[in-house]
């Protein structure tokens, strides 16, 4: 997942809005949005390479959500990131004993950005930094670097997602997360993938023939706990494959 952007309201009729984008090559094989055959509490996609998922909700309130951090020059971690995810979501452990898990499990990972959270509380965990946040309440989004890390694409899209506060609807977090504009060359990051990688992967949708946005997903919590998901998933060069929507 390379890039959402959410705000955080505790005590709002609707605390947690969200809308994510999931990047990945198109030949990695994974399952759209659903409830998890071997844990009903569990709504999320599933990644089938290593099992794990980039963002969804569990028990209690539970949402976790995860963004790589780009850095070439690091090898790959020991571990898939997505069981981060997983393992929030399908278990029940407080928040306090899973991140304390995770600071010390960290290493043997990619680098990453953690998102956890609750009806009550919700946190940031960024890898590099090996420190977990308590986040308070604010519009914030996350790409493939820190927290509000100012690229072109996380400002655009945080932005629109501030605009439709007031009344948020899945289908506007959608629109917001469909476009496909590129950044011009003077606003671009340089995180060593070179002009022409950084220049793809600076738009909010991104699309080509090998990589590209497989999934947007929009989250609405209302304040009594339920929870309505929507998910688009996409092919090569970000051919429509099909929309799901559920609602718990």
């Amino acid at each position: 997942m390379c890039l959402i952007v959410f705000a955080w309201r505790p005590g709002h009729a609707q605390p947690l809005i969200v809308a994510a984008n999931r990047d990945e090559f198109y030949a990695r094989p994974s399952l759209p949005l659903a409830q998890w055959p071997k844990a009903p509490h569990v709504h999320a996609g599933r990644d089938l390479e290593a099992g794990g998922t980039w963002l969804g909700v569990g028990a209690n309130g539970r949402f976790a959500a995860l963004t790589n951090i780009r850095d070439p020059h690091r090898p790959p971690g020991r571990r898939s990131r997505g069981e981060l995810v997983a393992r929030f979501l399908t278990e029940d452990l407080p928040i306090d004993d899973y991140l304390v898990e995770v600071v010390a499990r960290s290493p043997e990972y990619g680098g990453f950005n953690l998102l956890i959270g609750n009806a009550n509380e919700l946190w940031h965990f960024n890898a590099r930094e090996s420190e977990a946040v308590m986040l308070q309440p604010g519009v914030y989004g996350l790409s493939n670097a820190g927290l509000d890390t100012p690229w072109p694409k996380l400002l655009k899209a945080r932005a629109a997602l501030s605009e439709v506060l007031d009344d948020p609807q899945p289908q506007a977090l959608l629109k917001l997360l469909n476009d496909p504009q590129t950044a011009p060359f003077a606003e671009l990051p340089d995180t060593g993938v070179g002009l022409a990688t950084e220049t793809l992967l600076s738009s909010v949708f991104i699309a080509s023939q090998s990589y590209g946005t497989r999934a947007s997903t929009a989250l609405i919590v209302q304040a009594d706990g339920s929870r309505r998901l929507v998910e688009r998933s996409f092919g090569p060069y970000g051919g429509h494959l099909g929309e799901v929507e559920i609602s718990i």
